[in-house]
């Protein structure tokens, strides 16, 4: 098995393709060692010491080193470890937990419902023109919800603490989301 490693704009994330499909459907972000108790491979990734972050996408991993962690280091710690658990055909996620299912979030905040075509716009925009480019750099937007102008988006993956992250929010998806939908005002990650 071989797996391609890429980088991504934030320097303390690889993203890791194993050449298969690694979630059929939507993703999961695990923030710490509590969350990854539920996959196996999460856990196992954690397990190294210098990993902060864990996210599974359609194809890949992206895996985000602790702060004071060396990529020359810990990359062959966690190619030896995706290797493994691929190889072996081991679950993602471990039989009876909830978290192998992928459903996107409800709203956070209290959506009008009123603003319902405004919502089904933004959402459509986040979907078809967002994640994918997003998915591209090894992360993950999730909308979670529109109220009063405001669209508030959860980063996720090699995105959450990302240097450039502030940018891609502000100046590129702020700014797609205020053409297409002009009752959008800004944009805020929660």
């Amino acid at each position: 098995m071989f797996i391609e490693t890429e980088t991504t704009p934030n320097p303390s994330t690889l993203k890791f393709r194993p050449g298969l499909i690694v979630m059929d459907a939507g993703t999961r972000d695990f923030a710490d060692p509590e969350d990854a108790e539920a996959s196996p491979l999460a856990a196992a990734l954690f397990s190294t010491g210098d990993v902060e972050g864990v996210f599974f996408g359609r194809d890949f991993v992206s895996v985000t080193a602790a702060p004071g962690g060396d990529w020359r280091d810990l990359k062959p710690q966690v190619l030896d470890v995706l290797l493994d658990h691929f190889s072996s055909g081991a679950p993602l996620f471990r039989p009876g937990t909830a978290s192998a299912i992928s459903i996107e979030a409800a709203a956070e905040f209290p959506e009008d419902p009123a603003d319902a075509d405004v919502v089904a716009q933004i959402r459509e925009l986040i979907d078809t023109r967002v994640r994918p480019a997003v998915a591209n750099d090894g992360g993950d937007i999730v909308y979670r919800g529109f109220d009063r102008g405001t669209v508030y988006l959860a980063m996720q993956g090699a995105c959450s603490g990302c240097p450039s992250s502030t940018m891609t929010l502000k100046q590129g998806i702020e700014g797609l989301l205020k053409h297409y939908v002009p009752e959008v005002t800004q944009v805020q990650a929660v």
